[in-house]
Order: structure tokens, then sequence, then C-alpha cells
């Protein structure tokens, strides 16, 4: 453990920032579901739907600095072929 004030803080403040990273994480990948479950089913409309709220959040998660931009890119390019794909 810790003794200096400073340390002490700085892991109080990795702890905050990992639970923030983790939830992010958890909200991408809830959403990447919803695109695949949408393309399992068939349903294009709903496909179309999820992706846009998935790029959505994968962007912001890049923004954050939770994803590197080229993760961020790399997951929104392969939801997209998916949904492409969809006759």
């Amino acid at each position: 453990m810790a003794n200096i004030k400073s340390a002490k803080k700085r892991i109080l403040v990795a702890e905050r920032n990992a639970d923030r990273n983790k939830a992010i994480r958890s909200k991408v990948k809830t959403y990447v579901k919803k695109v695949d479950a949408a393309v399992e089913a068939g349903d294009k409309e709903a496909a179309k739907a999820a992706l846009t709220d998935a790029i959505t959040v994968i962007s912001k998660a890049a923004s954050k600095g939770v994803y590197h931009k080229n993760t961020a890119s790399r997951k929104i390019s392969r939801l997209t072929i998916a949904v492409n794909k969809m006759a």
C-alpha cells in the first residue's frame, strides 16, 4: 500500500478510470451484440438502426481513449460490412 499522499490519490484515480473504462467497454459490447442479433434474425431495418447506435457508442469510446482509433474503426467497419451483406 502506498504511503505518500499523491500515490494514494493516483490509486483512487486509477480505480475510478478503470471502472469508467469497464462500463464503456461493456456498453460497446452490448450494442455490438444488438447489431449481431439483428443480422442473425435477418431484420435489415433493425440492423441498420442498431448499427447507427453502435457506431455512435464506439466513436464516443474512442474519443474518450477507451479504444484506440484504429480499433474503433475496425469494429465499425466489420459491423457495417455485416449489415451491408444482408440481402
